[in-house]
Formats: structure tokens, C-alpha cells, sequence
């Protein structure tokens, strides 16, 4: 049986993709290994660009969530 850490590391991640936000460390680790010559966002970063791709913010969009 996967101790305490592990089953809260799956109920984070799970309870994230719920919501639409994916995991930052997975972000990190996939562009590191498939784009070494981009910077890496910031988890601030990373967020906002999460955020505005899924409820459409940013110049010349509607903001909205439906």
C-alpha cells in the first residue's frame, strides 16, 4: 500500500487536472528534457499562462469561464 505522501501526491495531482491546471513539475520536467534552449516559466508565470489559456484572458479576449 503507497504510504501517506505518495496517495497525497496522486490526490493533488488528480484534484489539480479536475480543475484544469496541470502539474508545474511535470511542465518543468518535459521542458527541460524537449526544449534545453527556452527558458523555463516561473510557477507564476506558468499559472497565468494556465489560467488565460483555459478561461481565455489576455489582450483581445473575453475573459470568462463558459
Amino acid at each position: 500500500m503507497p504510504d501517506f505522501k505518495t496517495m497525497f501526491g496522486h490526490l493533488k495531482h488528480a484534484s489539480r487536472m479536475l480543475v484544469g491546471m496541470p502539474d508545474y513539475d511535470n511542465y518543468v520536467a518535459h521542458h527541460t528534457a524537449h526544449h534545453p534552449d527556452t527558458p523555463v516559466m516561473s510557477y507564476e508565470e506558468f499559472f497565468r499562462n494556465r489560467q488565460d489559456s483555459r478561461y481565455g484572458g489576455g489582450p483581445g479576449k473575453i475573459s470568462r469561464c463558459c
